[in-house]
Formats: structure tokens, sequence, C-alpha cells
């Protein structure tokens, strides 16, 4: 998400957002997420307007939850059981209802509000590796006072669920972290969310447990995380929030990772999300670091990711640049990947990074994400603004302009910029034109359009083979594509809905350390490239 994400108090210097949640309140989406300073609102779930918060004491905690109830807006973090609530959240004027909440059993942070269709409020909480998630109903009339006694309703299952496991890789013989409840309803069954393993990984996601009862007993969901990106762009999807949209669209806002400078340096995520014919929740995440369009009607999102078809051009193609400092070259700033940028040598004016296509292509979209490189900046500072202009040539010698920020005051670190018409060009160049603390630079200079090719073979000979000791890992290879830029791995644990899936960039196999040890699982792999993506409809299957 494009927002002006807040640098933090403490050193090093960094931006962070995480712990998101969204609601639908008198025709606004409101957004809160952890360390920001405030919130956003917004009228369509694209446009963002930053709204510093002095009012709510507690603002600085992390994971807050909200709750839209008798008109109003109530606000509630970690740490403290304060409740502030507010009747127009454009205005920074909440109001303490002095809470009579209390935590119970253990645990006082990432807790979650819900409110039930007959008017009961419920309130979830849980951040630990040992502890469980723990569910309470409480009297809203009553200022939250808790009405009965509070109910272990997640455990840590790390042997059963590999997911749940730490590391990179979930490489680590120890408990995750459990966190982050959330809780949604469908046809009368409660949908009770939870991240694992921590989210200073990759593979943090969001699972479900669901039950007949608010307060349970739950059951665990087997094609969880229903949220999940361990590949692309930017990884994460975990501790997440799922809301209805204006139309009654599912929508799932989620902590993406980066982790380089400090292990909580996060941005958010917003993707499709959708109950399929199985009464399952799913989420799109593997194309959703593409651009894709926000629906204005009740749209049918099992069937639809919402993408623009529009392919990425850029990766790893020839790049060059005005200067680069030793360890951030060039070569970083088309690599799929946020945790590494390239940095120019100064923050002046005139610095510059340039991709070459290899040939004219048609360019509809570029995304922007820089990476700050040598800044200072603290929370009480001002917001810092990039001015630059993008330029386009189809022989590098006659340029034109195709996207200017040189009068650009707006604080947007990931910004999408649409172009009017598509653009006919080879390179493009994004230049500096303002100078800047630190140093010019970018994670990833990402072009988006067609390539105007072949799209690429399909992917022949899958091959799954899973660990005889630890049926928790899977291993699959496959034969190479030569004109393939990547490979998209869908599983499921129903043939018939194989809704999870990875992006693996130029590799030609893949270990997952996440699955259940007692799940069968079905594959299968389709190949992409600039001129978009081969299916394969053949399924592949593991043992039990």
């Amino acid at each position: 998400m494009n927002l002006n994400y807040r640098f933090q108090f403490d050193d090093p210097s960094r931006r962070e957002a995480a712990d998101p949640v969204i609601e639908y309140f008198k025709g606004k989406y409101y957004l809160f997420a952890s360390k920001s300073g405030g919130y956003w609102s917004s009228p369509d779930l694209s446009e963002w307007t930053y709204i510093p918060c002095k009012t709510i004491t507690t603002i600085e905690h992390y994971a807050p939850t909200i709750l839209v109830m008798d008109d109003a807006l109530y606000f509630m973090s970690s740490s403290e059981p304060k409740i502030f609530k507010n009747t127009n959240p454009d205005i920074d004027n909440w109001e303490d209802i002095h809470s009579k909440f209390e935590f119970q059993i253990a645990g006082s942070v990432d807790p979650a509000f819900f409110k039930d269709d007959d008017g009961r409020v419920y309130m979830y909480w849980g951040c630990s590796d040992k502890d469980p998630i723990i569910g309470v109903e409480v009297d809203p009339k009553d200022a939250f006072k808790v009405k009965a006694e509070a109910k272990i309703l997640i455990t840590h299952q790390p042997d059963k669920y590999g997911w749940e496991v730490p590391g990179d890789n979930n490489e680590e013989d120890r408990n995750g972290y459990n966190e982050g409840p959330c809780m949604i309803k469908y046809k009368g069954k409660y949908y009770l969310q939870y991240a694992a393993p921590g989210t200073q990984y990759r593979v943090y996601g969001d699972g479900i447990y669901i039950s007949d009862n608010p307060l349970g007993p739950y059951t665990y969901v087997e094609n969880g995380p229903f949220s999940f990106k361990p590949g692309g762009f930017i990884g994460g999807a975990g501790h997440g929030h799922t809301f209805k949209d204006k139309y009654g669209n599912y929508w799932h806002v989620a902590t993406m990772k980066i982790s380089v400078r400090h292990m909580f340096e996060r941005r958010l995520g917003l993707f499709p999300a959708y109950m399929a014919s199985d009464d399952n929740m799913y989420a799109h995440t593997v194309l959703t670091d593409y651009p894709f369009h926000i629906p204005d009607q009740k749209a049918d999102m099992e069937n639809n990711d919402c993408s623009m078809k529009w392919n990425l051009l850029s990766c790893a193609k020839d790049i060059s640049s005005s200067s680069s400092l030793p360890g951030y070259e060039a070569r970083y700033a088309n690599d799929e990947k946020v945790e590494t940028w390239w940095s120019s040598q100064s923050g002046k004016a005139g610095e510059w990074l340039e991709i070459d296509l290899g040939k004219e292509m048609l360019v509809n979209a570029l995304q922007v994400n820089f990476a700050d490189q040598d800044f200072s900046l603290k929370a009480t500072d001002v917001r810092p603004y990039y001015q630059y202009y993008i330029e386009g040539s189809q022989d590098r010698s006659s340029w034109s302009i195709i996207a200017d920020r040189r009068s650009n005051t707006k604080d947007m670190v990931h910004e999408l910029i649409v172009l009017n018409s598509p653009s006919k060009t080879r390179y493009i160049r994004i230049k500096n034109t303002k100078d800047m603390e630190g140093k010019f630079s970018i994670s990833d200079f990402r072009v988006f359009g067609h390539g105007q090719g072949e799209s690429p073979a399909e992917v022949s000979n899958l091959r799954v083979f899973r660990n005889k000791h630890d049926k928790r890992i899977i291993n699959l290879g496959w034969d190479k594509v030569e004109n393939a830029t990547g490979y998209i791995i869908r599983w499921g644990v129903n043939k018939d809905y194989l809704k999870n899936a990875t992006m693996i960039y130029s590799d030609t196999h893949f270990e997952g350390r996440f699955f259940n040890r007692n799940s069968k699982y079905y594959f299968s792999i389709d190949s992409f490239n600039e001129n978009g993506i081969t299916k394969n409809e053949k399924i592949y299957s593991t043992s039990e």
C-alpha cells in the first residue's frame, strides 16, 4: 500500500507500519496500524488521507483494533486496556470511555474486537511463543467489562502445522509466535484467524480455526494459512484483518516484511479475499504485488483476482546508474526483492537509474519503491518527499517524459504510477531532481505492461518429494523453461481448490517446510514471463 509510512523514534532510522485493521464507517474506510502516530481514511481503498492523532493516548502502542458500534468507532491497542471512541474519526477528538475491560489468563497484546449479529461483543487476544489465543465476552454497555471467565481457544501446534515453526524457511526447532487474532462470521460459523510464526519472516501468514460458537471449541482449517506470500517482490501477509467493503466484498489487509534495518521494518498489503464454494476463506496473494483494480460493485472474488493482466517487464533486465554504493549496485533495483536495493553515492539532483527492456514494449504502469538509504529521520521530523521524473526512449538518444514528479510534495515511497495511455518504449530512466538527505535509492523500479512476444512454454515434469522423516517438508523440482522469467506453484488439500500459491524466480526447485504433517497435498505449476502466464492444468499430489 502506498502510504506515508512513518519513521520511528529510535535507532536505526527506518519506516514501520504493521498489524493493520480496516473498517467501513459512515461512508469511509478507516485504517489503523502500529507505530503510525495516527491513522488513515479513504473513500475507495485506494487513495488514503493521513490523520495525525493526539487524543488517543495509546496510539503508539502495537496492534490496534477497532469496532463499529452504536454510531461510533471504538479503538483499543496492546498493553493497556484503555478504549476510546469517536463519532467522527475525521477529527482527532477521541474520548476515553474509562474501560472496565481486563486481560485474563495470559498476555495483554494483540487485542481484537468482534460484534456478533445479536449485538453481543467479544474480545480476543494473544501474542506469544508459549501462551495461547484467548477469548472472552464483554459488556459494551458497562464499559466493556468482562462478563465471564476467558477461554483458551488456539494453542501452539508446530509439530502438526509446519507454518507455525519459526525461521526464514520454518527451519528452527521451537515454537513460533501465535498472534494477531481476528474474527469473522459466515453462514453461522465463526472463523477465528491468527498469525504465525513471526513478523520478521517471509513465511509469516494467517491461518483459521472454525467453530459454531464464538468461544469455541475450535477446529483447525486444514487449507491454512489462507493469507500467505513467501515469494514475489515483497513477502509476509501475516497479522492481518479481514473486513467487508461497502459492496459486500471481502478484503484482507496484512503485515508485509522488509526487516533489514530492524526486525520491525514493515509495510502493509491489501489482498482480495473470498469465501469459496467449499465455505473456506482464501485470499489472492501471489500476484497482488502486481497492479490490480478495486471493484466498485459486488464482485466474484473467487474467480476474479482483480488483476489488471499487466506483466512485469523489468525483472533482471540490463540496468545502469549514475553511481552506486558498494553493495548497493544497480542490479538490486530490479531483482524483485524488497530486502535489497540500489543506492546512488549521493542525494543530489541528477542521480539516475536506467533499465533496458531489451526491445520495445508496451508500458502501462510503473512502480517506484524508494529505499531511504542513509536517512537519519525520526518520527518527530518533517516527513520527506522525493522529486523526480521518469522518461522513456526507443533509441536511448531521444527521450520523452512519461511521469513527472518534479513538483511532488507528498511522502510516497511505494507509488504505483498508471500511465494515461500506454507508452511504447525500450529504455526507461528515473532521475532525481531534488537535493536530499541521505542517498537517492530504490529497492525496485518496476515496469508493467505487455512484452508483445510469446508467452513461455508449459512446465513439464513437476516432481514432488515428501520428506520421509518430517512430512511437514515437501520438495518440488521441475524442468527449466527457457523463456520463462519464473514460475507459480499452487497447492491445496483439495485438488479442486489449489488456492495457495508462491512465485519462484529463475530456480527450478522449491522447498516448503510449512505444510501440515497429516495432510495430503495437490500441486500445479505455471510459467510466466513478460508476455503472459502459461497454465499447466496437470495436478500432482503427495502421499498421505
